[in-house]
């Protein structure tokens, strides 16, 4: 998963009990033990590091040291370390790649952790962190997808306020063709993330069992129903139907200012007006709208999980780090300088006055990922079957006939050894 926001931190232990490493003035028995936390490029701010280092170190005794790491190449690098006798102590896993870790018995189990301070914990950004009705991980947070329209444009169309339901947009989308010169909105035909949160909204499973292993289900009547929700919003582009978001930067062709929306990830607002600073007066931004008003659509939650290595020899001082980095104080920190959503629906008053960031977290509690086991990571691999999948029906198959077509090579990538 390589999210531009996703990041992690997670735990490490020595001999000592909780209680006992608890004084204020750190725990001497801690004194010149270091912890090494991996955290993803992006994911912790100089001064969330600074304050979380320091709370840590008054209260346990021992030092933190951070060792940033870049999201290319990061699946082998972590399965390589967690097989190590000296592996980091606590690791920021992508939240889809958690099972897949799990299941190689890297990630110590953190049932104990859950139950002490996970209670208000988003159940839909907690899921990703079990594996086998196990708690492997700690949710840290998570962003997703929102609109991203151009308010010039829509006032241009006549349009006063942003749409609360699907049909509504679709008619707002509809206006803007008919009274402007502007495409109402670019959605190529493999924006894969958004069509899983379709899925999702329908009550979808990209996979089930068979026997004792998985296969596709992409012929279910409810995926081929979000396909058909998905080849509405398409039928108002122009964009190429066998291209993703990234090909070209669908950002940078909405930066042009003759498109009325896209759906896409919060920076790619910043992407969009680094490409023509013009564009940022007219942004405006709004949760992707659901069926009904009184809840949004269901969007594929993309985030980062903390976990504690198996291997690592410093266990309970990993879960106090843990205590304190998804503390109320700090994680509500996090959010406030990150932008990304909390893993507790309480702390969202952190995103105050962050628009793109206000838009984005009403989707917590109706979103999801993809499916949550260790053989799906194989299934996204390029060329990834479900992109076919998508441009055969944007094409004119049927989702029966587009779904026949891959799911051979979905169910041969599902039955790979990991």
């Amino acid at each position: 998963m390589k999210r531009k926001l996703a990041a992690a931190i997670v735990i490490a232990g020595m001999m000592v009990s909780v209680s006992a490493c608890g004084g204020d003035d750190g725990d001497e028995g801690n004194a010149g033990q270091t912890l090494t936390v991996w955290a993803m490029d992006g994911s912790t701010p100089d001064q969330w590091v600074k304050d979380v280092s320091a709370a840590f170190e008054k209260k346990t005794g021992a030092k933190v040291k951070f060792e940033t790491q870049k999201w290319d190449g990061i699946q082998q690098k972590i399965t390589t370390a967690l097989s190590e006798s000296t592996p980091p102590d606590v690791i920021e896993v992508g939240n889809t790649q958690t099972p897949a870790y799990a299941a190689t018995g890297g990630l110590a189990e953190l049932e104990d952790l859950k139950k002490e301070i996970g209670a208000d914990w988003t159940p839909s950004v907690s899921q990703s962190s079990v594996y086998d009705g196990k708690q492997y991980a700690a949710p840290w947070y998570f962003t997703s997808r929102v609109v991203i329209y151009n308010k010039k444009i829509w006032a241009q169309a006549g349009i006063k306020d942003v749409p609360k339901t699907r049909d509504e947009f679709f008619k707002d989308l509809e206006t803007i063709d008919k009274k402007t010169d502007a495409e109402p909105i670019y959605l190529p035909g493999q924006n894969w993330y958004f069509f899983d949160g379709l899925t999702i909204g329908q009550g979808a499973d990209l996979v089930k069992k068979q026997g004792d292993k998985y296969v596709s289900n992409l012929d279910d009547p409810k995926v081929a129903k979000a396909m058909e929700i998905y080849k509405k919003y398409a039928s108002y582009s122009k964009a190429p139907k066998d291209k993703d978001e990234a090909t070209p930067q669908q950002a940078e062709v909405f930066a042009k200012g003759k498109t009325g929306a896209f759906i896409g990830m919060g920076w790619e607002a910043a992407t969009a007006v680094n490409a023509n600073k013009a564009i940022e007066k007219d942004l405006g931004y709004f949760p992707i709208p659901g069926e009904t008003a009184d809840k949004p659509e269901s969007v594929f939650l993309g985030g980062s999980n903390l976990a504690v290595a198996a291997g690592s020899k410093k266990q309970e001082l990993a879960k106090e780090f843990l205590r304190i980095a998804l503390s109320d104080q700090y994680e509500g920190q996090l959010a406030k300088l990150n932008g990304v959503i909390p893993n507790k629906k309480a702390l969202e008053s952190n995103l105050k006055g962050n628009l793109v960031a206000e838009a984005i977290a009403p989707g917590a509690a109706v979103g999801g990922t993809t499916p949550l086991i260790p053989e799906w990571g194989a299934v996204e691999n390029n060329p990834n079957p479900i992109k076919s999948y998508m441009t055969s029906v944007l094409n004119g198959k049927s989702p029966a006939q587009a779904a026949k077509q891959v799911e051979d090579e979905i169910n041969k990538r599902l039955a790979q050894e990991n």
